[in-house]
């Protein structure tokens, strides 16, 4: 009995505890669905009535580009920081920009926001812009991509690829994921919510990484009109998204020159034959100095006779006359008569006249001759 007793002390110790897992599975799934429109609540001075116990500070460089418009902003820089109580100060001579806590600070995270601030003004981001980092739901990140690609060449081109023509992929880009994304010599900064931060880094490193723009602008695209669907939250959306596949077209290219490796023999190769045993062997060697001078001139008079010779061929190569192309005929076309016989046309409507009344056909005069033109001028001059 005392057996049976404590079996079941043990079950209703393992049930309560299953029930208690259940019940905190279910306090989590609801912990996890934030409901639409919530936000956090702002930290205020009551949340940290004692200030600070430490003096924090941070500084940053900017290029010598950005001093004139540094200086020109710098009155609103320490009007919005002065509202978080902090103190911003701009050293032109170093070329540094400096921001610290003072004694009012409250909140701990003002610092760390002007901070942000201070390496986005650095970075050419414009002031109007650069400001939204103090607000709460703000973040930003600052990408590195002068290191990820070698040739110098090949990394402006990937860098004009994210541009785009007129600006036109940044702003593709910079509307799904509503941040503020600004293109700089070697970095690329980003303004903006967390979740939009995340995806402009994913395309900013596939870009440096020859992966076009356009396809991860097509992803999230589709991604964002599947967040409108309330059905399709929880499921995934795998089946939907597109998949690009890599396609190398474009064959190794082969060495002009082949080298082909030569068998491998352990014993070394022949010892290259000296100038005496060159001498030796022709019989030169035993030769005097006086015949070796003479057969050495007699070479000589021979390489400068054949050098005479291609040299007045040359010369002669101008005298030549050019070949002569053979002349055409021009065939003279026989004249066309398209003269018309005035004389015979009237004859003809004079037919069709005498046809329709009736009367006798009329014979037309005949044409005058030169000779009775002539004898018609000579009258009219008597």
């Amino acid at each position: 009995m005392a057996s049976s007793m404590a079996g079941d002390g043990v079950s209703e110790k393992q049930s309560g505890k299953k029930s208690k897992k259940t019940k905190t599975e279910v306090d989590e799934s609801e912990l996890l669905t934030v409901p639409d429109g919530w936000k956090e609540p702002m930290f205020t001075r009551e949340d940290n009535p004692r200030g600070l116990l430490e003096e924090s500070s941070f500084a940053t460089l900017f290029p010598k580009y950005r001093e004139a418009y540094l200086k020109e902003c710098w009155p609103l820089v320490e009007k919005a920081l002065g509202d978080t109580h902090i103190k911003a100060s701009l050293d032109l001579i170093e070329g540094s920009m400096t921001v610290c806590t003072m004694k009012k600070t409250f909140d701990p995270y003002a610092i760390l926001r002007a901070r942000d601030l201070i390496k986005l003004l650095a970075r050419s981001v414009p002031f109007e812009q650069a400001v939204r980092i103090l607000q709460d739901d703000v973040a930003c990140d600052i990408i590195k991509i002068g290191t990820l690609v070698r040739n110098r060449e090949r990394f402006v081109k990937r860098r004009q690829r994210l541009i785009g023509p007129k600006g036109s992929t940044l702003k593709a880009l910079e509307l799904l994921t509503n941040c503020y994304v600004m293109v700089q010599g070697n970095t690329v900064s980003a303004l903006g919510p967390f979740g939009g931060l995340k995806e402009v880094r994913k395309v900013v490193m596939d870009t440096m990484k020859n992966i076009h723009p356009i396809y991860n602008i097509k992803t999230l695209m589709i991604k964002r009109e599947l967040s409108k669907d309330p059905d399709l939250r929880t499921q995934s959306w795998e089946r939907f998204l597109p998949k690009f596949r890599h396609k190398n077209l474009a064959k190794r290219k082969e060495p002009k020159k082949k080298t082909v490796k030569k068998e491998y023999t352990p014993f070394p190769p022949a010892q290259p034959e000296s100038q005496t045993d060159k001498e030796l062997a022709t019989g030169e060697f035993f030769l005097r100095e006086s015949v070796k001078r003479r057969k050495k001139m007699e070479e000589i008079k021979v390489k400068q006779a054949e050098a005479l010779t291609k040299k007045q061929e040359q010369r002669n190569k101008a005298f030549i006359p050019p070949k002569e192309k053979p002349l055409m005929k021009k065939t003279v076309k026989a004249p066309t008569e398209n003269k018309l016989d005035i004389e015979a046309i009237k004859a003809k409507v004079q037919k069709a006249k005498t046809k329709k009344l009736g009367a006798p056909p009329v014979n037309p005069s005949p044409p005058a001759s030169s000779t009775d033109k002539k004898k018609k001028k000579n009258k009219n001059k008597g």
